[in-house]
């Protein structure tokens, strides 16, 4: 066999190695085409979820336990409004709770009051009850003097 022989039984076999791996690619992707897409189906309130801020979970485990189906309707249509990109803000429990109430769905949240009392946060009521114990003490002693 010539020299120019064997060259070119090189470039034959490179050029079919190269053809090879350009059908095997092709194939590769008919494949991953042609397979079912997995999609990891994401619940309404997880999207929800997702988009809330300070308190807004809190506000929504209170609808949730008070009113189960009529929250369930709300959590759908908006979980759509935020895959839509309607929603793209962040659902903080004051924006959720006014939601809720326009709707008509009147959600009970517990909420408290802190004051400041001695370098310290106090609830307002024990502020109350304190400031009622020192007046009742006052007129114990008062009442005792007489």
């Amino acid at each position: 066999m010539s020299e120019e022989d064997k060259e070119l039984e090189l470039l034959k076999a490179k050029r079919l190695r190269e053809m090879q791996e350009n059908i095997s690619q092709k194939q590769k992707i008919e494949e991953l085409k042609t397979k079912p897409k997995q999609t990891t189906s994401v619940s309404p309130r997880e999207i929800v979820v997702k988009q809330l801020g300070y308190r807004g979970l809190e506000v929504l485990e209170n609808a949730e336990a008070q009113f189960p189906a009529e929250t369930r309707m709300v959590i759908e249509k908006l979980a759509e409004l935020i895959q839509s990109g309607d929603v793209t803000e962040i659902i903080d429990g004051g924006k959720l709770l006014t939601l809720f109430r326009s709707v008509g769905i009147r959600v009970k949240v517990q909420t408290t009051i802190k004051v400041e009392q001695d370098g310290k946060l106090v609830s307002w009521s024990d502020k109350l009850k304190g400031e009622s114990n020192l007046g009742n003490q006052d007129t114990m002693e008062n009442n005792s003097s007489l």
